[in-house]
């Protein structure tokens, strides 16, 4: 049995961890970044958008969603997509807090 050790730490970091996986790839940015920019949900082929395939560009999409950044619903064929604006910015202001809680010390040097 495999033992997760994510279950260490407290589910505040985990859901932090979570969200930035979600964030930590350049394709899944430049999805948020084309819905944003759409200020509607779109109901095109997002893959068209992207240097990707659209099999590789549908798997981004499947872990925006499971991360709640966007919204995904079938009409018919076509799925429509568009951002949770209430969950970017949720996590708009977890970023900002967690990197606010990081201290630089002053003259900081390495």
């Amino acid at each position: 049995m495999v033992v997760s050790k994510t279950g260490l730490f407290d589910k505040g970091l985990q859901d932090k961890a979570n969200l930035f996986k979600a964030l930590a790839h350049p394709a899944r940015l430049q999805i948020i970044q084309f819905l944003a920019k759409q200020k509607s949900c779109i109901s095109g082929d997002i893959s068209e958008e992207l240097p990707l395939s659209r099999t590789t560009v549908n798997q981004h999409l499947k872990e925006l969603k499971k991360a709640g950044l966007i919204q995904g619903t079938v009409s018919g064929v076509k799925t429509n997509y568009c951002l949770d604006y209430a969950v970017v910015q949720d996590s708009k202001e977890i970023l900002s807090s967690f990197l606010e809680g990081i201290e630089i010390p002053k003259n900081f040097c390495c």
